[in-house]
């Protein structure tokens, strides 16, 4: 089908991230959350990126313009029925995921691909609790959105041929690069780095290392341009530890073991830069 209108399922990082590129791409945007200072917020985050691009010489002040005129905001989910592809991007946590996929099954079109940026949740679990499995889709984007290339598309066992090719190429008029992944507890990227980010959490917790020691050493060593627990900052501890749960649990295996650390520093609303402390203080 053809796509023109995009809703987007909540408004925090991820979600404004994701309705400033399919903007920016010329396509229409409902971006949809429960509370209009939720949505204010998001929209100011979307006009500052954008800004960027133009001081960058990305993009046009034109096109800063036309992409803030694509973008409607709506608390009342039942205006994203208009919408020709509709993406959840709220927390990372089950239940909510659930709850919306749910609600945007009853709402959207039969024929309507319904999309999760989840980094970790099943899809083939989410997709089983709609009338359409065949057209419900991970598509995994890293943040900051505007900038990182990549992006999994996560098949769940039941999604078809037909929604994942459509899926690729959104991603590709994006100007993006999807990578096609099955789906498993963390698919590639969280399997492989979330692991690494709490293995940094224990040799700070057990003393054989300062925070700042072991990113210096991720940093001039092993050339990341950032290091493992500037990075788990950046993305959000709570994140981190919800990930690490499902791997844990989806997965079974004890190396997956969330570091005690971490669930320490989440229970105490250490959550890394969006709280203004985590490994570091912002």
């Amino acid at each position: 089908m053809d796509i023109k209108r995009v809703g987007v399922v909540g408004a925090g990082t991820m979600g404004n991230g994701i309705a400033h590129v399919f903007a920016r791409s010329g396509y229409n945007v409902v971006l949809c959350d429960v509370e209009q200072r939720f949505l204010d917020r998001g929209l100011e985050t979307i006009g500052k990126n954008l800004e960027r691009e133009v001081a960058k010489n990305k993009i046009t002040i034109d096109d800063r313009a036309s992409a803030l005129k694509r973008i409607e905001t709506a608390i009342d989910r039942g205006r994203l029925a208009e919408c020709d592809f509709v993406i959840a991007a709220a927390t990372e946590k089950f239940e909510i995921k659930t709850e919306i996929l749910r609600d945007l099954d009853r709402l959207a079109r039969p024929e309507v691909i319904l999309a999760s940026n989840t980094s970790s949740i099943s899809i083939t679990k989410l997709a089983a609790l709609t009338k359409r499995p065949d057209k419900v889709i991970g598509m995994h984007f890293f943040n900051p959105v505007p900038v990182m290339k990549l992006v999994e598309v996560i098949r769940g066992l039941a999604t078809s041929q037909e929604t994942f090719a459509a899926v690729r190429d959104l991603s590709l008029k994006l100007e993006k690069t999807p990578v096609e992944v099955n789906d498993a507890p963390g698919f590639v990227s969280n399997r492989v780095l979330m692991p690494l980010l709490n293995e940094a959490m224990f040799a700070v917790m057990e003393g054989v290392a300062t925070a700042e020691a072991v990113d210096e050493v991720f940093k001039l060593g092993m050339a990341h341009p950032m290091g493992p627990l500037t990075l788990a900052d950046f993305i959000g501890l709570d994140v981190c530890l919800d990930i690490m749960r499902v791997l844990h649990n989806g997965l079974g295996d004890p190396k997956y073991r969330p570091c005690p650390l971490l669930i320490k520093m989440v229970d105490a609303g250490w959550l890394g830069r969006k709280s203004g402390r985590g490994f570091y203080k912002y």
